[in-house]
């Protein structure tokens, strides 16, 4: 499907796919930092990618943020580093809550610098004793005269060390809001975050009575798991397109192995064992790649109406990527146990993507759900539901 799209998303990949190569030699570096890679932040900055992630207005390329356009650049990044891509992903992530729901001074102070990545974004969700159960967060929102004040801890939160600002969700009343704080704002302490498994910019943030203008209010009161929602929709899908990309680089680095490496009188990739898990790796990953395409198409007319779709794509391309990655190991033996490797590095670097951003088995509950809906609907009118 990558053969049939649009000559604009060719050029864009080829634009990423350049930097990505480019980049290479640092990724093993990068990938294992919990600060940004500055030679991989001023080679984002330069290539200008940061079009993709803001409106027009303030230096994009267009008016509407396009899904597919970004699940290609991260696709390509996260082929050669998890931190390239997670840099420039977040980005997105972090500021969409601003792009929709910010004041227009807001907008206009901040969203260009996301662009130029002079300013790193930061979305503060989960909390030390809640993950997927956001509506369970003990984080508060209260006005006091023209100002707003955040209390509570949030943690795991990705760029929490670097960032330049938080877009926090938290209780205020009986509804749910959304703030813009500044990561300077008095009463803001950040801590690193625990070693994981694949190495990522993460901390812990806590707000003290931190005090913001009223204007700094995301969205309108009570809002919150709309805004969250509208940026799930958008971006979700584009974490399906970069465990893509690591799924990919782990079966490239397999074949490579299978084709070179000789057993029993014969190059690996002639032993059926071995070629049959390789070609079942291809396959599934056009499969995945295809599914995730199409449902980034279709976010990009209108995101919403397709959550179920992206939430698909994401469960099988994180899915898959993971089964490449394991396969791409067991192809190479002895070799793919190697720290410091890259397939090594792919192996790792797979496993997260099954749980951030809504984990597997929270989408196939939504999913399950949803279908139930529609079968019922179904029934009623006396039509097909699938």
């Amino acid at each position: 499907m990558a053969d049939t799209l649009d000559p604009r998303y060719d050029a864009i990949r080829a634009e990423a796919r350049g930097i990505a190569q480019s980049l290479a030699p640092y990724a093993a570096e990068a990938d294992e930092l919990d600060v940004v890679h500055e030679p991989m932040r001023e080679a984002v900055r330069a290539s200008g990618l940061g079009r993709l992630v803001v409106p027009a207005a303030y230096g994009g390329e267009s008016d509407v943020l396009d899904p597919l356009a970004i699940a290609i650049v991260r696709e390509e990044f996260a082929a050669v580093s998890a931190h390239l891509d997670s840099l420039y992903g977040m980005q997105g992530v972090g500021s969409y809550s601003l792009t929709i729901g910010g004041s227009d001074e807001l907008k206009a102070e901040w969203l260009p610098k996301v662009r130029t990545l002079d300013a790193i974004a930061s979305i503060a969700l989960t909390e030390p004793e809640i993950g997927s159960d956001l509506r369970s967060v003990t984080t508060t929102i209260r006005e006091d005269s023209d100002e707003l004040v955040i209390s509570g801890v949030k943690s795991f939160i990705t760029n929490a060390p670097v960032a330049s600002f938080f877009n926090v969700l938290a209780r205020e009343g009986d509804g749910y809001s959304m703030a813009f704080v500044p990561a300077d704002a008095p009463g803001v302490t950040v801590t690193s975050g625990p070693d994981l498994i694949a190495p990522h910019i993460i901390g812990e943030v806590r707000f003290d009575d931190v005090r913001v203008p009223r204007g700094n209010r995301i969205g309108e009161a009570g809002t919150a798991f709309k805004l969250m929602l509208q940026t799930l929709a958008v971006f979700r899908v584009t974490v399906a397109a970069a465990s893509l990309g690591i799924g990919r680089a782990a079966l490239e680095e397999a074949v490579k192995h299978a084709t070179e490496r000789e057993q029993f009188g014969k190059p690996l990739l002639a032993l059926g064992s071995v070629s049959q898990k390789l070609a079942l790796s291809w396959a599934e990953l056009e499969a995945a790649r295809a599914l995730t395409y199409q449902a980034a198409a279709q976010a990009a007319s209108n995101p919403l109406a397709h959550i179920a779709d992206t939430s698909m794509a994401k469960v099988v391309s994180t899915e898959t990527a993971g089964r490449i990655a394991d396969r791409a190991v067991q192809t190479m033996g002895r070799f793919g146990l190697v720290r410091g490797s890259d397939i090594e590095r792919h192996y790792r670097n797979s496993r997260p993507g099954r749980i951030y951003e809504g984990s597997t088995e929270v989408l196939l509950d939504s999913l399950a759900r949803q279908l139930g809906k529609r079968a019922k609907a179904a029934e009623e009118s006396g039509g097909s539901f699938l």
